[in-house]
């Protein structure tokens, strides 16, 4: 990773952006959403230190070299991050391709290699991304606190919410029925935990793009993960990054069954096929078993 995306919160942040040029006009249409108090600077304005005093960020549109110059250095003394159109080595950041679904908002960059890549790869993201997303998202965040409450432990949170987010709660969300939406959640929560965990056996030989998508999905919501030595260290990097770990000797059948019966998914990365006894054995602990191969 070359560069590392972070969002910053808007609500209450002073934006500039500087110059005249079609790259402000585009900088100020894509904050104009935003809860941020967006500010132009022009002309000699542009050189002051003060214009861009307690700015969060500094967008410049640099009409030439001169300008562009002088106006991210007068930013920098004022000890604001500056961003300056099509020229990277004066920027502390870069500009990504923004997909906004309001408290959604997915952002595609290349490091200012290439824009127009990234732009492409917004477009064909974008449309796996429903409009009413963000409402659903809105919806979590003012359940956030009763959630965690009701469910302390974090596995059975993530459980919880994996499946509010595939169910009924979401689908009324994203159609715009709120109220509704609100009283499925309320009645979930009060229903308390009923997700079972699973144990998945996952191909982990590689190549990673032989996965398939319920595989890749699995790698992603694991809560413990337990690879093989020699699995693919691409097919690793999918899982999360705060799954649990375990050693293939410390994920016994007894192990995972236990972690399963828990409400955690297990997820066994493995470079041969799994032992048939295994499967049956936690098949017959009454553990849901999956065993995923590769698309090849």
């Amino acid at each position: 990773m070359d560069a590392f995306p972070a969002y910053f919160p808007l609500a209450g942040a002073r934006i500039v952006v500087a110059g005249s040029g079609e790259g402000a006009l585009n900088k100020l249409r894509l904050l104009a959403s935003s809860p941020a108090t967006l500010v132009r600077v022009e002309g000699p304005d542009a050189f002051l230190t003060g214009s861009y005093s307690g700015a969060l960020l500094v967008f410049i549109d640099g009409e030439d070299e001169a300008f562009a110059k002088g106006a991210a250095a007068a930013a920098r003394a004022a000890r604001t991050l500056v961003n300056v159109t099509d020229r990277p080595e004066l920027c502390d950041f870069t500009t990504p391709a923004v997909i906004d679904r309001g408290e959604v908002v997915a952002a595609i960059g290349t490091g200012g290699a290439s824009p127009m890549l990234a732009t492409m790869l917004r477009n064909d993201i974008e449309q796996r991304v429903p409009e009413g997303t963000g409402r659903v998202a809105a919806l979590f965040r003012n359940f956030q606190d009763d959630v965690r409450a009701r469910f302390p432990e974090l596995h059975a949170r993530r459980a919880f919410l994996r499946e509010t987010l595939s169910g009924a709660v979401a689908e009324a969300a994203q159609g715009g029925d709120m109220e509704k939406a609100q009283s499925l959640f309320r009645a979930a929560i009060a229903q308390g935990p009923k997700a079972a965990g699973k144990v998945q056996f996952v191909a982990g030989r590689g190549p990673a793009d032989l996965l398939t998508l319920r595989a890749s999905r699995a790698l992603a919501a694991a809560d413990v993960i337990a690879a093989d030595p020699g699995a693919d260290p691409d097919i690793l990097a999918m899982a999360r990054r705060d799954a649990e770990r375990m050693t293939p000797d410390e994920a016994t059948p007894e192990a995972m069954i236990d972690l399963a019966r828990s409400g955690r998914r297990v997820v066994r990365v493995v470079v041969q096929a799994p032992p048939a006894e295994e499967v049956r054995f936690l098949a017959a602990a009454g553990v849901s078993v999956e065993v995923l191969a590769s698309a090849s």
